[in-house]
Formats: structure tokens, C-alpha cells, sequence
């Protein structure tokens, strides 16, 4: 079935058609029927399979009818909940796409920014809201942000808004909604913990969809993992670079402090990156993305907070530099690429000491990742171990130990 043969408003489809958008994936053809017949919904599907249109689709429709049919402005009519700024961001460009030829108005509120243009946009008319909670709550407490005529709630992410700690927040604000709504539940990954909390939000006899739950990657990703020392992983990371030029490449790695060392290190090899994570200001993570969608710079380095936010479709390669402490967070990770129908390839740098992780990970995915085995030979030859390179990592190295021992030298003569 084809989007045209929906039945949704014309101006609606105009939007989906110059996305491209011609035939719904799965968890797309799943969810809109539903939501459209005004159902709760507890959808579970991994990343890359287009959970976001899922529900953006139905609900834009839903309130340019409303509109039109009351036609006067009656308040927010939805709101969406996820746990960070990035996706926020992401999800906001998706409704502004499809909801392109409506009069329907979408905005996003989250903290990190002036929130007085959010406070003129919401004076001025908003339809439906993109929301972290810390902002959303600022400004209901401040009188801005009014939810009583919210008639759909979205909690999109649910999985990673739970492991954040916004449980309590996702009750505050239900105490605020109307009784009679409609709740709409997408998460990635499902648990016992999950499903409950789900449960005890949605309406007795919510439909449920659950797909691909015995592979909970996606299809089109080659995963490979590459046996190597902790402190030779830069080496490897350039490598992979230079023989994908010009393809956008992600790389996790588990600290912030690692993300800007790692940086500083390809910079040495004249490999240009940008850094996201939590101590940058959402001023700056908005530029990082920019510049990273636009392909001004074509890799980026991140920790596990920005795993989710990041919605680009032709991110070529992610690298797992570090292996994430969480397998669940693998899965995001991977998700970054081999969005939709594009092919993707995800390569996991595994330190000795990440072998336990690297278990773990495949009893997850329940699926072994295939081992690329290189020689002595190549392994040393990728370590730029016998060219002549003045400001590679080992050579700052032996500068430094000279400097060390020239020192020694200098104070003994002085003595």
C-alpha cells in the first residue's frame, strides 16, 4: 500500500511525497491505522525503521482536520516527550517537513537556549509541542505552556527516558493532561520495567506492537569487530578514515574527556572532527550538527547521551572506539546508520579489557559479531610503526620522554 492510497489530507501527502516518502515501513504501516482510529499504542521497534513518521504522520493529520474544522486556534492539541535535546531537535525537522503544506505549527522546547523565542511562539499559537521535560516544566510552571486541551501524548524513546530518570516526570505530567487522551509509547527495547511502566500509561486494551524482536538491529548492518590494544585505537581509527574518504563517520566513546583527546589526536594526523556531549552547550551541539549534516566535516565524535539524537541518513560507518558499558546502548549506537533502506557498516575497537562488554553484547543482539583478523604485518603497518611521521601519537611520545631525560641531564650537571 502506497502513502496516496491513504486516507489522509492532500496537503499532508504533498508533504510525505516530496520527502520521498512513497511506501510505509513496517512499524509505519502498524502504527498509523491505529492512531488515526484513536487507539493507545505500545510500539516497540529498533532505531532506523521510521518510528518517528510513524506518529508524526497520523497526528499532523489529525490536527490540521481539527483545525479546519473549528477553524479558530484552540491550544496545543499535542505533545511529545523525549529525553534529549538532539532528538527533539530531530523530531521537530521531521513534523516541519510533513506538515510543510499545512497551517499546522510545531515547535520544540528544550533548555540550553533563550527560552524567550519559545515563550513568543507558544504566545503567539502552537499546535503541537517537541519537549524535554527540565524546559517543558519551566514553562508550565511559569505560566507559558498551557496542557489542558493536550489531546495526544507522545512518549517517544520511553526506554531511554526511564534509564535518564524521568519516570517522575512522566507522571507529573500526566497529572496535568486530561483524563481523556490519546497516549502514544515508542521505545527501541523492551524489559519488564518498561512494560509496566507502559502499562500503567496507556488505556486498558492499548494495541501493542512489537517488531523485529529477535534481532533488535537492523538488517542492513554489517558489524565487525577488530581485536586491538586500548592505547592503539587512534591508530586504527585513522585508518578507517583514509580508506573511507568523503563517507560520514561516527564514533562512540565513553567520556567526554576521551571524545576531546581523541579529537586532539586526529587533528595531530590532519583529520578534521567535531566533538558532541554534555559539556557542550546546546548553542554549540546545534552547530556541531550542522556541520556535520552538512558534510563540512565529515566525522564526529560523541558519547552514549548523543546516541539517539542523531537522525542523519547517510552516516556511512559507525565505530564503537570504545564498547559501551550497556549493551542496550549498542544497539542505539549501531542505529545511527543503515537508516531505512541504506546500507550501513558498524566497526567495534575492543580492548582486552573490553572482552566481558564485547560478551555481553552479542548475548544481546544474540548474535556473534564477525572478527576481522589482521596479521602482525598489517597490525603494525596500520600503526604507522616504520614511516617517518614528526607528529604522530608515538612520536609526541618519545618528544616527551626526551624532554624527560634532557631534564634529568640539566639538573645533574647543575648539581
Amino acid at each position: 500500500m502506497k502513502f496516496e492510497d491513504y486516507n489522509l489530507d492532500d496537503k499532508v501527502k504533498q508533504g510525505l511525497k516530496e520527502l520521498g516518502f512513497k511506501r510505509p515501513t513496517d512499524i509505519q504501516y502498524k502504527s498509523i491505522f491505529n492512531i488515526l482510529d484513536g487507539e493507545d499504542l505500545i510500539a516497540i521497534a529498533h532505531t532506523g525503521t521510521g518510528k518517528t513518521a510513524a506518529f508524526a504522520i497520523p497526528i499532523i493529520d489529525m490536527v490540521f482536520h481539527k483545525k479546519n474544522e473549528q477553524r479558530r486556534y484552540s491550544g496545543v492539541q499535542a505533545l511529545v516527550m523525549v529525553p534529549t535535546h538532539e532528538l527533539a531537535l530531530q523530531i521537530e525537522s521531521v513534523f516541519h517537513q510533513i506538515e510543510k503544506y499545512t497551517d499546522v505549527k510545531t515547535i520544540s522546547l528544550i533548555g540550553g537556549v533563550d527560552q524567550d523565542p519559545q515563550i513568543e511562539a507558544l504566545t503567539k499559537g502552537v499546535d503541537i509541542i517537541i519537549a524535554t521535560p527540565g524546559r517543558m516544566f519551566d514553562l508550565i510552571s511559569q505560566g507559558h505552556f498551557q496542557t489542558h486541551r493536550i489531546e495526544i501524548l507522545v512518549l517517544d524513546e520511553a526506554d531511554h527516558m526511564l534509564d535518564m530518570g524521568f519516570k517522575d516526570d512522566i507522571i507529573d505530567i500526566l497529572k496535568k493532561l486530561p483524563k481523556r487522551r490519546q497516549t502514544l509509547f515508542f521505545s527501541a527495547t523492551i524489559n519488564d520495567h518498561i512494560k509496566r511502566t507502559a502499562y500503567k500509561i496507556v488505556k486498558q486494551g492499548a494495541i501493542r506492537i512489537q517488531l523485529s524482536t529477535k534481532n533488535p538491529v537492523a538488517k542492513n548492518i554489517d558489524h565487525f569487530v577488530l581485536f586491538v590494544d586500548m592505547d592503539h585505537k587512534r591508530f586504527f581509527l585513522e585508518r578507517v578514515i583514509n580508506e573511507n574518504p568523503g563517507q560520514k563517520i561516527l564514533a562512540f566513546v565513553r567520556t567526554k574527556v576521551r571524545a576531546e583527546r581523541v579529537s586532539k589526536a586526529m587533528a595531530r594526523v590532519n583529520i578534521n572532527s567535531l566533538t558532541i556531549h554534555g559539556d557542550k552547550t546546546q548553542e554549540e551541539r546545534i552547530t556541531v550538527m550542522e556541520q556535520f549534516r552538512s558534510g563540512n566535516v565529515n566525522l564526529l565524535i560523541g558519547t552514549d547521551v548523543t546516541a539517539r539524537g542523531i537522525d542523519i541518513p547517510d552516516i556511512s560507518i559507525v565505530i564503537n572506539y570504545d564498547l559501551p558499558d550497556e549493551s542496550e546502548n549498542y544497539v542505539h549506537r549501531v542505529g545511527r546508520t543503515g537508516r531505512g533502506k541504506r546500507k550501513g557498516h558498524a566497526y567495534s575497537f575492543c580492548a582486552p579489557e573490553e572482552k566481558e562488554a564485547l560478551k555481553n553484547i552479542q548475548e544481546f543482539i544474540e548474535k556473534d559479531i564477525k572478527v576481522l583478523n589482521l596479521d602482525d604485518g598489517e597490525y603494525h603497518d596500520t600503526l604507522h610503526v616504520e614511516r617517518d611521521r614528526s607528529n604522530d601519537y608515538m612520536s609526541l611520545i618519545k618528544e616527551m620522554q626526551e624532554r624527560e631525560e634532557s631534564k634529568k641531564k640539566s639538573y645533574k650537571w647543575k648539581k
